[in-house]
């Protein structure tokens, strides 16, 4: 007989969350592994198209898929009472989840799903559930929170924890073998709009403010054939959009992405694709770009943190202001709208004067592209979340928080500031919106000889 396993994508306890095409990837990754061998069901609190939030109309999505997530105010949890921001539980009711594990309470495991560390207390509140309606059914936990913070997810209970990407541990306990040609379980929703994929793992660099390198180590593609099979899957089920989660999406692109878009292109798909994990803009290239463009990327996401030179050589060297300007230009060349191109910026790094945030909030303006500020987020084990034990208690997931650290580094009244001039730089862009005439590339292009030049 085929083991039951039940799939959990928890709620989350946040001061603030949207649906920035967040799937729990990692259990439906490995319930495809294990596709006909185990009978799953798949409850996910964040799942916008389940009936209870489709009827709210403040739930809408986007052109893209996006949207806010149901949401109830909870208080602030002691340690993070001085925030002074509302404390949200975001996702289904819990009385929905209770009653789906009534109609499945001989489930034999549960898979819960766990991302950001300090999102722990939906974790908790799952578990609780499962263990008071279904008292024999094993709990494993996988995922970022378990691997960076193993000592607080054992207090949680779980029968078994699984490291990183160590998935030996997890055949064993089930009893199955693995086919890793299969792609994740997307069948397992009854509706599908938007969903994610990866084409590798890991990443080839070593910013010391990112946990990359010490979840999934350096990187690795993933076999061509099994990510083709998954876009075909997923255009199957009728998504409209792919949201790729890979940490390095354009390295070694000639080898990966780049057949994978050919692939795309032969099929005349119309889904959209998006990159919030954010592009590496100095392998955005003129073929690349093109590529991207034709087979469908609506938006782009770059990943800039810093105008600083030397801020960006202290900090692993990822990116400079001219691979910015470049990769600009080339995706305005191949005709993606300039309004689609977002850059990111790290707000509340423990480094911030040497950042020059303001200034580099400014210089991605001047390229007629959107900005977006990446709050700070301090994970144990890399050298940046390390500095800031100075500041905060680093052994509590809690105190990771990506709206809270900016504010206690750098004050309420600055962190509104430089979030609302960000806001304000934006709504400006919208005065000539996707209208980037020959003139603004040529711009461009002087930018990018300049800068040249300087350096």
């Amino acid at each position: 007989m085929k083991p039951k396993i039940l799939l959990v994508n928890p709620p989350i306890y946040d001061f603030a969350a949207y649906d920035f095409w967040l799937k729990p990837y990692g259990i439906l990754t490995i319930a495809g592994y294990l596709r006909g061998k185990a009978d799953f069901k798949l409850f996910d609190h964040l799942d916008r198209l389940h009936p209870f939030m489709a009827r709210k109309k403040e739930l809408k999505s986007d052109k893209w898929g996006k949207g806010k997530f149901y949401e109830e105010q909870i208080p602030s949890p002691k340690i993070l009472e001085h925030i002074p921001r509302h404390y949200r539980r975001f996702g289904l009711p819990r009385e929905f989840f209770r009653k789906f594990l009534k109609a499945n309470s001989s489930a034999d495991f549960a898979l819960i799903q766990t991302t950001m560390t300090y999102w722990y207390p939906g974790i908790r509140e799952v578990s609780e559930d499962i263990r008071e309606i279904c008292p024999e059914t094993k709990i494993i936990l996988g995922g970022n929170y378990v691997t960076l913070c193993p000592e607080h997810a054992k207090t949680l209970g779980a029968d078994l924890l699984i490291y990183a990407d160590k998935l030996q541990p997890l055949w064993q306990f089930l009893n199955l073998e693995p086919d890793y040609t299969q792609p994740a379980l997307w069948e397992s929703y009854p509706e599908l709009s938007c969903a994610v994929s990866k084409l590798s793992d890991g990443c080839p660099f070593n910013c010391t403010y990112c946990s990359v390198p010490k979840i999934y180590g350096k990187f690795k593609p993933k076999p061509a054939p099994r990510a083709i099979a998954e876009f075909k899957l997923i255009k199957k089920l009728g998504a409209d959009n792919l949201a790729f989660y890979d940490d390095a999406l354009l390295y070694d692109a000639p080898n990966v992405l780049i057949p994978y878009l050919k692939e795309i292109i032969k099929t005349q798909s119309k889904v959209g694709l998006h990159s919030p994990n954010a592009l590496n803009a100095r392998f955005v290239t003129r073929e690349t770009a093109d590529l991207m463009v034709a087979a469908g990327f609506k938006t782009f996401y770059l990943g800039f943190e810093s105008i600083s030179k030397e801020w960006q050589k202290s900090t692993g060297s990822k990116v400079f202001s001219e691979e910015l300007t470049a990769a600009v230009k080339n995706l305005i060349s191949a005709g993606a709208k300039a309004t689609s191109i977002t850059a990111y910026f790290i707000l509340g790094h423990p480094d911030t004067d040497a950042q020059k945030v303001e200034e580099s909030m400014r210089f991605a303006h001047s390229l007629g592209i959107r900005g977006m500020l990446a709050d700070f987020s301090p994970i144990p084990g890399t050298p940046d979340g390390e500095l800031c034990r100075k500041w905060i208690n680093l052994d509590e997931p809690l105190m990771h928080n990506k709206t809270a650290f900016p504010i206690i580094l750098l004050g309420f009244d600055e962190t509104n500031r430089l979030k609302n001039l960000q806001r304000k730089l934006n709504r400006s862009l919208a005065q000539y919106g996707n209208l980037i005439s020959q003139e603004k590339i040529l711009y461009i292009q002087f930018t990018y000889d300049n800068l040249i030049h300087i350096c």
